[in-house]
């Protein structure tokens, strides 16, 4: 399994970091596809699991909250925007969503209620990517710096685990995770931001605050993590799927942000 994760990752970290460099449409329409495709994988994982969701109203309403999402964060040129939004967007998909259950024969609120929690959850959460990157000047920046410092987290945990994990973190939801892969990936997360701040963050905040940042991605993404392991053990599923060799799926690469992304956007918005 090693081989694979190092290959994956020598691939796909250069896409991510020039989407990220790119930014404006060809940022946008990356963070666009991996919302689609957690949104279907997340819809795969229910129904291996024999957990109804309505796959339509799934992609249908998930692409509109994540619209609403990066359209809510400043006016659009030439695009006149109502004032109510977010309330008009949220109040449309909750009509739409059980307006479609009502149609769908052998109607089910447990479906109803998987489907609300993957429209809300996975395309609200992961467009705050794009809306970090929008920051004017520093958006470029803090979103490697954020990504990076979970990649960082991620492999620290990983190694750290695996060669000197023996506590286990939480057997029922992640039997693999330990005590040691946890603290080891969070110290070496702290020590990623505070390089980064110095390489290219220096004039936005202090080495303290820095700490701070890396230790918050770090504990966040791994809580995020183990919330999305959550729903992938309620319905018996190891990995999202396997479009990333060594990585499982996307909703497993991207996990770590579904917590994450909106908590250090408006971390970063109203303290920096």
């Amino acid at each position: 399994m090693l081989l694979p994760r190092i290959l994956t990752a020598l691939i796909g970290i250069p896409v991510v970091l020039a989407a990220i460099h790119f930014g404006g449409v060809v940022y946008m329409a990356f963070v666009g596809c991996v919302i689609l495709l957690c949104l279907y994988e997340y819809g795969l994982v229910l129904t291996a699991g024999k957990k109804p969701v309505h796959m339509v109203s799934l992609m249908l309403f998930g692409i509109l909250m994540a619209v609403v999402a990066v359209l809510g964060r400043a006016a659009v040129p030439g695009m006149h925007l109502p004032d109510n939004l977010y309330p008009l967007s949220v109040s449309i998909v909750i009509f739409g969503v059980l307006f479609m259950e009502v149609l769908t024969p052998k109607r089910s609120w447990e479906r109803v209620c998987n489907t609300f929690t993957g429209v809300f959850l996975i395309p609200w959460s992961l467009a705050h990517l794009i809306n970090l990157r929008a920051i004017p000047t520093y958006g470029e920046y803090l979103t490697i710096f954020m990504m990076v410092t979970v990649w960082i987290s991620d492999s620290g945990a990983y190694f750290c685990g695996r060669f000197l994990g023996r506590h286990k973190l939480n057997q029922e939801v992640s039997p693999k995770k330990t005590w040691e892969g946890s603290i080891g990936g969070t110290l070496l997360a702290v020590g990623g931001a505070v390089l980064m701040r110095h390489l290219f963050l220096s004039t936005l905040f202090s080495v303290q605050a820095a700490v701070w940042m890396g230790l918050l991605i770090a504990v966040v993404g791994q809580v995020s993590d183990l919330a999305e392991s959550v729903i992938k053990r309620s319905t018996g599923v190891k990995d999202s799927s396997n479009l990333l060799p060594g990585h499982g799926g996307f909703l497993d690469r991207f996990d770590s942000y579904l917590l994450l992304a909106p908590l250090f956007y408006y971390l970063v918005l109203y303290t920096l």
